[in-house]
């Protein structure tokens, strides 16, 4: 059985992702008050980029939707478009919109607020090619003290520019603390 083993490990480890595909370009953390976060100045030197956020608001009402919303260049026209299918654990739903202000990365339930966290990866793909729309692929899931959600949502920002900035921004929810923001480039 060892021999075996150390024929495992060396297949493994010799086909793992090279790591060094991914670049940090620029992170953030919450402030407590501040509900923007901007990635400005975004090199044009990778293929993809990625965002990783946990979040956490330190919003403690109650409404009927809190969503995390995208805007690329400052565009906040009716050039985005998506679809989204969300599951609780119970109940699958699924919806589409386009000519929308924002790309959508994620939501939050409408009780215990303060109290949820949530993790959100978005792909943008191909974002500096100036012959077609941008492509955004979103998982995101939350936990509000023993419920949760997990959305997927594809959509596209309907622009042929190439993308320099990407805001987050939120005019309802601040980002406490807790929340950790950071943009990757994939070679």
């Amino acid at each position: 059985m060892t021999p075996m083993l150390g024929i495992m490990a060396s297949s493994i480890s010799g086909s793992k992702a090279n790591t060094n595909s991914y670049e940090s370009i620029a992170t953030f953390n919450g402030t407590g008050s501040s509900s923007t976060i901007t990635f400005s100045s975004i090199p044009s030197t990778y293929k993809h980029l990625q965002i990783r956020m946990v979040v956490q608001s330190t919003y403690t009402g109650a409404s009927t939707s809190y969503m995390y919303p995208i805007r690329c260049n400052g565009d906040s026209g009716n050039n985005y478009s998506m679809h989204t299918i969300r599951a609780n654990g119970s109940s699958v739903t699924a919806s589409g919109s386009g000519s929308r202000d924002n790309m959508f990365a994620g939501d939050y339930p409408t009780t215990n607020v303060s109290n949820t966290v949530g993790a959100i990866i978005i792909d943008i793909l191909d974002y500096q090619n100036t012959n077609k729309y941008k492509t955004f692929r979103t998982l995101e899931g939350y936990d509000a003290n023993g419920s949760g959600q997990v959305n997927f949502t594809s959509g596209s920002w309907q622009s042929t520019s190439a993308i320099t900035s990407i805001t987050l921004p939120d005019a309802y929810l601040n980002w406490s603390t807790a929340s950790k923001f950071a943009l990757y480039g994939i070679k």
